[in-house]
């Protein structure tokens, strides 16, 4: 009997932790959507990422407020920001820091580089070479720099959003496949439609001077101790075997579509676990739905596919066989 009401306590508890969590997530949103119009679902999607602990690349044109959002972000979650222009001519050390001889100490003191926050925006990430590129994967993939042979661990809350142009291709380095794997989502920012973008210019009119800075706009919600409390939470969200089988179907069908020459990884299949888990804590729920999965095909999986030169010559693009492949899986009942 006493372990039945324990039991029960400690279910209580959990359940009041994670609509707690949910509707602090709502208000995250909440303060984003005063500063960012039209992309509701862009925004939760970077939620869910944050929430997942993966990093994000936001592809879109110039002027949809792709770095605005970032900035937004760090100022709800409190968190140490951090803001990277990447260019042709910077050099690894100049994101992850450098080793300066101090006379006064006698001694070689290391001095961190911008990589060293919570959450780190690479602006124009295709921008820079190979080698800037591979110190960042290095971040990305291990939480640490190495710098004359020292390893330095960064934030355990360590994200990063991650922006690039998809029109302008002179002056760029294409990113290689190891480095677009290490990103969990992948989400492309569209125009927002007429009524959100009339929405916006009246905002920003009666923000007069501030619509400068329109990320002042923004209150804090929750912190970095919040946030690790939610991907605590989100990992403890419960799978059913039918919904594992349902990732996996998704996962290997992906290599079989004709258009694809290089289907989703294994690693997809957790990436896409990890993400579905995120958004049903966003939804208060404590168990993940084929819905969860179905709603984050699209950005987890649209840049770990590769086509067919065929594919490409007719134009056919990576969301069109991933809608294919959603509508031939058979979808657990």
């Amino acid at each position: 009997m006493r372990f039945e009401r324990k039991v029960i306590l400690e279910s209580s508890v959990v359940l009041e932790k994670r609509e707690q969590a949910a509707k602090v997530a709502k208000d995250l949103q909440s303060q984003l959507e005063r500063v960012v119009f039209g992309q509701q679902d862009v925004i939760q999607s970077l939620l869910v990422a944050l929430i997942a602990g993966g990093h994000v690349l936001l592809e879109g044109v110039p002027g949809l407020a792709k770095t605005l959002l970032v900035k937004s972000l760090g100022k709800v979650l409190d968190c140490r920001f951090s803001r990277i222009q990447f260019t042709p001519d910077l050099m690894p050390s100049d994101i992850t820091g450098i080793s300066l001889f101090d006379s006064n100490k006698n001694e070689f003191v290391f001095r961190q580089g911008p990589l060293f926050a919570d959450l780190v925006l690479a602006d124009e990430i295709n921008r820079t070479p190979a080698k800037t590129q591979a110190a960042l994967l290095e971040a990305m993939q291990e939480h640490q720099v190495s710098v004359d042979g020292t390893s330095y661990a960064l934030s355990s809350t360590f994200t990063v959003v991650a922006t690039q142009n998809p029109v302008e291709s002179e002056g760029t380095y294409p990113l290689p496949e190891a480095q677009l794997d290490r990103f969990l989502l992948k989400l492309n920012l569209n125009y927002p439609n007429e009524e959100d973008e009339r929405t916006m210019l009246t905002a920003m009119n009666g923000l007069g001077q501030s619509s400068w800075h329109p990320e002042n706009q923004v209150e804090k919600v929750a912190g970095p101790a919040d946030l690790a409390n939610f991907r605590e939470l989100a990992q403890a969200t419960k799978v059913d075997q039918a919904v594992l089988d349902y990732i996996l179907a998704l996962v290997r069908n992906s290599r079989e579509l004709p258009q694809v020459e290089l289907g989703a990884s294994p690693r997809s299949a957790i990436m896409l676990l990890n993400a579905a888990k995120a958004l049903s804590l966003l939804r208060g729920r404590d168990y993940v739905s084929p819905d969860e999965v179905q709603s984050l095909v699209l950005p987890t999986l649209r840049h770990r596919l590769m086509l067919s030169p065929e594919a490409e010559i007719e134009g056919i693009t990576e969301d069109d066989c991933l809608e294919m492949l959603v509508k031939k899986t058979a979808i657990p009942r």
